[in-house]
């Protein structure tokens, strides 16, 4: 790998939950183990049902991740433009890829083999906690989406979304005038259970009531207090 690759990878991975707090130089040992592909917008990293060999790493661009139910729905996960570890508990589980990761733009992402990951993680206790904590995490959003399928309607469950994409937790809401990752109607519809007309409906009234505002693809949050009313938070 170039050093100018090493130099731009170390402090994004170094940065992230898993490997935070560990030296630098650890960090670059791990990078070195892997190497940068460039994916044009538009290319599958990697789809549904495929053999989980390789973690992946967000370094620059856009990826969506999205999978198909078994009648046929496209349902989105989601977009993702922050630099992170991907595919990382599939590698722990031996299972197939949950989804499919397309790069919405031109992209590069760090990969290397899920052995050496691993191995790597399992040598330094805090990671290996952390990487713990990110499946906890898994487990809880699933059952939170689940429980608001239930119990929320579904202008609450647009709200919760939105506000969900401007936090890295909901106990700390978003701050007013957050912009959200680039979505269309049909993908925060996929998001949140519901049809796109329907979605596009909400999000119509959310912005007359100055709730949200529409830049270009994004959503700019206005007024995140109300919309945690609205989301039952």
């Amino acid at each position: 790998m170039t050093a100018v690759a090493i130099d731009r990878l170390v402090p994004a991975m170094a940065g992230t939950p898993i490997l935070r707090g560990l030296s630098k130089k650890l960090v670059a040992s791990l990078a070195d183990e892997g190497r940068v592909h460039r994916f044009r917008q538009g290319t599958y990293i990697c789809h549904q049902g495929d053999p989980s060999p390789e973690v992946y790493f967000l370094l620059k661009g856009r990826i969506e991740i999205s999978s198909f139910s078994p009648n046929g729905s496209r349902i989105l996960h989601a977009s993702v433009d922050t630099p992170q570890f991907l595919g990382e508990l599939g590698v722990l589980g031996g299972y197939p890829r949950s989804a499919d990761l397309l790069a919405l733009e031109d992209t590069d992402v760090w990969a290397t083999e899920g052995e050496v990951f691993l191995s790597f993680v399992t040598r330094q206790p805090s990671a290996c906690r952390e990487l713990l904590g990110a499946m906890a995490r898994q487990i809880q959003e699933h059952q939170a989406f689940a429980d608001d399928l239930l119990f929320l309607d579904l202008k609450g469950r647009v709200a919760k979304r939105l506000l969900q994409m401007g936090t890295t937790s909901l106990g700390d809401l978003p701050a007013p005038n957050t912009a959200v990752p680039a979505l269309t109607h049909v993908d925060l519809a996929s998001l949140c259970g519901g049809s796109r007309e329907n979605v596009t409906r909400i999000v119509a009234d959310f912005q007359r009531r100055g709730l949200v505002k529409r830049e270009s693809q994004r959503y700019v949050l206005k007024k995140p207090e109300q919309l945690a009313k609205i989301a039952g938070l």
